[in-house]
């Protein structure tokens, strides 16, 4: 199905009960025969909260007086690395809001630089917004291999309607192709189910995906946060949590080879949700690393888990949940992206 119509994904995108679970049964085959079983980990270290954005959506847009801001000192997130590989995982995300001052990007350079000097086996996924080119070449020769930026819509029109002025869409694409250039593993993503959005929008957000040649994708259902300006609009949980199912089984039939990540935010919307998204053909989760007392500060939308301060009793308690499930943890592996390996070695064979 890596052909498909706008039409047959907005009828696929619309199924429920039986033909919804083999749907999403197909996609975990597609993922065991073009990819594996095994579920890749990333451990999650949200090192700021401080934002130059003010996303209509977002608990931590600037214009939200009633969180405490944080950003972790080199030791804290030292600390929270060595965390991470006590449990036996040897690869990361660093996020944060988004600032372009110069302080702030040397601020992750020098953080790139401790790492990788200090934990040589660390594989860096970073995720710190729009920056310039010049700046990404820094952050890729400072340790990150990969790079998260999410579009949250393909749809300009439907952009404008979640951000302020102050941002562009045409700049978000840019970065992505910026990144591309520079060596980047790529990872974008759409909210699902957001405001003023249609099953078209999603459609088009997944062929989206398809044209700009991902080699990740971590996107999930919306999830209002009450001190944002689109906190008060409708919102059905259920539904939101069918669509971003489906979402990912359809890019798991579009872009085989892709790492799909099974997001917090499903497991937001069901106790089980994290589990349903590697069912519906994901094959990366990011367990939350952050210093414990931080977390909650980290607040994107309502209702964000948090995790638990036992991380190594949290990681073993979901390593024995996708087992259960038929498939394989691997916390060593860097999971790099098969999509991505691939790509290179055509370009270098041409």
């Amino acid at each position: 199905m890596t052909s498909i119509s706008k039409k047959e994904i907005i009828e696929l995108l619309e199924l429920r009960g039986r033909e919804q679970e083999e749907f999403h049964r197909k996609a975990s085959e597609i993922r065991r025969n073009t990819l594996s079983d095994k579920v890749y980990f990333r451990g999650l270290i949200e090192f700021s909260n401080i934002c130059i954005n003010d996303c209509l959506y977002c608990g931590i847009r600037c214009s939200n007086k009633k969180i405490s801001r944080y950003e972790l000192s080199f030791e804290e997130i030292l600390q929270s690395v060595g965390e991470v590989l006590s449990t036996g995982i040897t690869s990361i995300v660093l996020q944060s809001g988004e600032r372009r001052d110069r302080k702030f990007t040397s601020y992750v350079v020098y953080i790139l630089k401790l790492i990788k000097e200090k934990y040589p086996q660390v594989s860096i996924t970073l995720s710190v917004g729009e920056q310039t080119r010049e700046v990404y070449e820094e952050f890729f020769n400072s340790g990150a291999s990969r790079y998260l930026l999410r579009i949250e819509t393909s749809d300009p029109v439907h952009y404008k309607k979640l951000h302020p002025e102050s941002m562009s869409f045409e700049n978000r694409i840019r970065c992505l192709r910026d990144l591309r250039e520079i060596g980047f593993q790529v990872g974008t993503g759409v909210m699902i189910n957001s405001p003023y959005q249609s099953l078209e929008n999603l459609a088009e957000d997944l062929l989206f995906f398809k044209e700009m040649d991902i080699d990740m994708c971590g996107m999930g259902p919306y999830i209002p946060h009450a001190d944002t300006p689109l906190g008060g609009i409708e919102y059905r949980p259920q539904e939101s949590l069918n669509l971003g199912l489906n979402m990912i089984a359809l890019l798991r039939h579009i872009m085989p080879d892709i790492n799909i990540a099974s997001t917090t935010a499903l497991e937001t919307l069901s106790p089980d949700g994290r589990e349903l998204g590697l069912l519906a053909g994901a094959n990366v989760v990011m367990p939350q690393f952050s210093p414990f007392e931080f977390r909650s500060s980290y607040s994107l939308y309502n209702n964000k888990p948090v995790g638990s301060v036992y991380s190594k009793e949290f990681i073993d308690d979901l390593k024995e949940r996708i087992i259960r499930l038929g498939l394989i943890p691997d916390f060593k592996d860097h999971g790099v992206s098969v999509h991505f390996l691939r790509r290179a070695q055509d370009v270098s064979g041409s």
